[in-house]
């Protein structure tokens, strides 16, 4: 399947989510999203396996990546919390997913079982949820994913950088 060119935000666009970005959320707390995708073997970490993971941090697009056939996972996870701290701070990173039950449950027991504590906390944010607010129609929760342009292929970090895409393009008024 042929990989769409990788979607650049036109520079007025670009302007006009600064200023957004600016007026609704605040720059510090934009720092703070971290975009999230995992694939597993299995429907939970008690039952199965995490193989790999993937992040974009939306202000610089710094990807990260960690695949567990080839990596430690312990290493893994040092380096994906040293990633995260280097971006995020001062702030605490927030876990931002198409489907964070699905995605954050693997961060969370992952961390806990390597590093002894989760560096996103307790909570995550669903992109479908903020759709769902914007177009003020929470059946539609799904019809964002016509918004991204990298094409959701099921490798973490190509799909990660699709929901930023997505994001980036409700902020500046695209509806699915």
């Amino acid at each position: 399947m042929e990989q769409k060119e990788r979607w650049v935000m036109p520079e007025n666009r670009a302007i006009i989510l600064r200023r957004i970005i600016r007026d609704t959320m605040g720059p510090k707390y934009y720092r703070t999203l971290v975009f999230v995708d995992v694939e597993a073997k299995g429907p939970a970490p008690c039952q199965g396996t995490m193989t790999e993971w993937g992040a974009i941090h939306p202000l610089t697009r710094s990807e990260f990546y960690a695949t567990l056939a080839t990596e430690d996972e312990h290493g893994a996870f040092i380096r994906f919390d040293t990633w995260l701290r280097k971006l995020t701070a001062p702030g605490r990173p927030r876990f931002v997913s198409d489907n964070p039950a699905y995605d954050w449950q693997w961060m969370n027991d992952g961390f806990w079982r390597n590093l002894g504590y989760n560096p996103f906390g307790f909570s995550a944010r669903r992109i479908g949820d903020f759709y769902a607010g914007l177009t003020g129609n929470f059946a539609k929760a799904v019809q964002w994913k016509k918004l991204r342009v990298t094409e959701h292929d099921h490798n973490p970090t190509n799909d990660a950088l699709g929901n930023v895409e997505a994001w980036e393009r409700m902020l500046i008024g695209g509806r699915g």
